[in-house]
């Protein structure tokens, strides 16, 4: 059974990924956030619409 081989180490790639971290990480938990607060009131909204019908 052969070993992995490994790739080269992108260090300018490992710094991008560290300088541009910490604004992407913060940005996709509050669009997440938001994209669930969304759903959760449409799905609210359809549920009381159904509901509410006679």
């Amino acid at each position: 059974m052969k070993a992995p081989v490994f790739k080269k180490f992108n260090a300018t790639m490992a710094l991008q990924w560290l300088i541009f971290l910490p604004v992407i990480l913060p940005l996709c938990i509050i669009f997440g956030a938001f994209q669930g607060i969304v759903g959760m009131v449409e799905k609210m909204a359809q549920r009381m619409w159904i509901d509410l019908e006679l």
